[in-house]
């Protein structure tokens, strides 16, 4: 087994401190009061999906790239994650370019700093080996609907957001990276911010809003004809893609097999039933209500999932069903 190498670009379900390192942004308890104790910058209760997997390849946890104070030297990767980050406007941070050219500057640092003596770095052969993870176009759908976008004028963009995530792919590609792991996104109409936000909505047989999910599986089923396309492009490339979406909404719609009540409530935030939702006042924010720590909910803050629901999130990715090719995520590390 080689040590494993990870990098990740993402948003908020993998951002792991990116946010607060970078721009100084607050993120207090209750975040992080169920594994950590205390917060750590990740928008939930405990861990994320990225967490679980760097676990089970019993790696430490991926260090912030931004994170100037915690002394890493990113020896088993980076995450260049951050909150709110969506593909475009490309040039805004931290869009997937943005984390992208962060990338580059990284290697070409860490490269130098090789070649200077100054041991323990990533190494070039490091840097081929290591397993490129993408998560990220969650933010680019939500935010064209909150521009008041119509639903066609949402999915009419969806082939500039896969063409910005193929391009970082084919960047990484052309480094040398070999080994991508890419997921696509969630059911957007069934968190319970956008079903508290959104006032005319109709919604599917378990309660989310029937276009914001329509326009997630477009995106998805964009995402998934790209990456055959690269797969064929790239073809020294390990390219899987795996599908959150059907992960997630599957856990929605029967979360009591699950052992979970309220689906669409969220742990922490305001207002009560259905939805405990309130911009005004959201997790953490002066007023917040925070539902019990033994509790068994799937929704956070109305937003991100809870430790718990990332738990079983992560067991349902690992178990390979939901990817293509069906490779096991540890075989980035034996080969």
């Amino acid at each position: 087994m080689n040590p494993p190498i990870i990098f990740n670009f993402g948003d908020s379900n993998s951002d792991t401190g990116g946010l607060v390192a970078g721009l100084g942004f607050p993120v207090n308890l209750p975040n992080g009061r169920t594994y950590f104790h205390r917060s750590t910058g990740r928008l939930s209760d405990g861990r994320l999906l990225i967490d679980f997997l760097c676990q089970s390849l019993n790696a430490s946890f991926l260090s912030p790239y931004l994170d100037s104070l915690g002394g890493s030297r990113f020896t088993n990767g980076a995450n260049f994650a951050v909150v709110g980050s969506s593909t475009l406007p490309k040039y805004v941070p931290f869009s997937l370019n943005i984390q992208l050219m962060q990338f580059l500057h990284f290697k070409a640092r860490t490269l130098e700093l090789v070649t200077a003596g100054f041991g323990n770095f990533v190494t070039d052969e490091g840097l081929r080996n290591a397993l490129y993870i993408i998560d990220i176009g969650q933010n680019d759908i939500a935010d064209s609907f909150s521009k008041k976008m119509s639903y066609a004028q949402v999915t009419k963009r969806i082939p500039s957001v896969i063409l910005e995530i193929e391009n970082a792919v084919k960047v990484l590609y052309n480094q040398g990276g070999r080994k991508f792991w890419i997921h696509n996104t969630g059911p957007l109409g069934c968190l319970p911010q956008k079903l508290a936000l959104v006032q005319k909505k109709d919604l599917d047989p378990i309660g989310c809003i029937s276009d914001y999910n329509s326009a997630a599986r477009i995106f998805n089923e964009g995402l998934r004809h790209s990456c055959e396309r690269m797969r064929s492009q790239f073809s020294r490339a390990t390219i899987v893609y795996v599908d959150i979406y059907s992960i997630k909404y599957d856990l929605i719609a029967n979360s009591s097999k699950y052992g979970f009540s309220s689906p669409l409530t969220a742990c922490c935030g305001s207002g009560g039933p259905p939805y405990n939702y309130d911009i005004r006042v959201t997790c953490g924010r002066p007023g917040y209500q925070v539902c019990n720590e033994g509790s068994r909910y799937v929704s956070w803050d109305g937003i991100h999932y809870t430790e718990a629901a990332n738990s079983i999130i992560a067991s349902k990715v690992l178990s390979m069903a939901h990817s293509s090719p069906s490779i096991p995520f540890d075989f980035f590390c034996r080969n």
